[in-house]
């Protein structure tokens, strides 16, 4: 029998915590567009001994995202999917965010999809930034979810010009990523195979931590020092979020999202 491929796309802080805790004595295949970074956190997983193959990807494009899928499927089994690549607003423009983190996903989604394994899962790294959108309207929200990949950088509410800065594009981005995970339940179900997403607080990555010192990282502080937990989250919560999606203990769990932010969301809206 063949061994099963778990796929981890971006090796970040959370990205490779992810690829540790699920690749043990599976076909662990590792992709992210730092070719530098991919190499080694490639090289490390060897050394400790994980069977692990990386592949470059531009997760923007589509070419690149099948051909991450093809690969993966020609590994064997594609049983477990966890997409954690995004640029956040302290990193990127408005048109790389909503190329990195709102039609990435939806490539992904579209493309792992087609070759997910029966018994399979996935999971989409989102953001709590997803919960505080000021709201679409009925229409938007149906556009964003169903709308194919290749024309979403098209959709009038998609248009670049229409966001104050990297900052609303990508509370945007991550509001559609939870409405196209909702929406590719079915999709990723016709294979018997589940879809969710995790959407994180402030965690204490190196990409969190640019948030944290960035533009808006006072009001982040206050909002964390008031939240139930108040701490920034770790690597290995957001990890234990995603182990328990995709493993049996969720086997009844599709199209939802998990959001793992300490209550600072619950504190905003409460």
């Amino acid at each position: 029998m063949s061994q099963s491929v778990v796929v981890v796309i971006g090796v970040g802080g959370m990205g490779e915590s992810i690829a540790r805790r699920l690749g043990s004595g599976a076909r662990l295949l590792i992709a992210d567009f730092n070719a530098e970074a991919l190499e080694a956190v490639r090289a490390q997983l060897e050394k400790d001994g994980y069977a692990v193959t990386a592949a470059p990807v531009d997760v923007s494009s589509r070419e690149s995202v099948c051909a991450l899928a093809r690969q993966a499927a020609d590994l064997g089994p594609v049983r477990t999917v966890v997409h954690t690549a995004g640029l956040s607003p302290a990193q990127a423009s408005v048109a790389a965010i909503l190329a990195v983190d709102l039609l990435g996903v939806a490539l992904v989604l579209e493309e792992f999809g087609q070759v997910v394994a029966p018994g399979g899962s996935g999971v989409v790294i989102a953001s709590m930034a997803g919960h505080r959108n000021p709201g679409l309207s009925g229409e938007e929200a149906v556009q964003l979810a169903t709308t194919p990949a290749d024309e979403l950088l098209s959709l009038p509410v998609a248009a670049k010009e229409r966001f104050s800065g990297p900052g609303a594009a990508y509370t945007f981005s991550k509001e559609a990523n939870l409405l196209r995970v909702r929406a590719a339940s079915s999709i990723w179900g016709a294979r018997n195979a589940r879809i969710n997403s995790v959407s994180p607080g402030a965690i204490a990555t190196p990409m969190g931590q640019a948030e944290l010192v960035g533009e808006h990282g006072d009001m982040m502080r206050r909002m964390i020092a008031a939240s139930n937990a108040k701490r920034a989250g770790t690597a290995a919560d957001i990890t234990d979020a995603v182990a328990f999606l995709v493993g049996p203990s969720a086997s009844f769990i599709s199209g939802t999202d998990l959001l793992v932010d300490g209550g600072v969301t619950a504190l905003a809206t409460g």
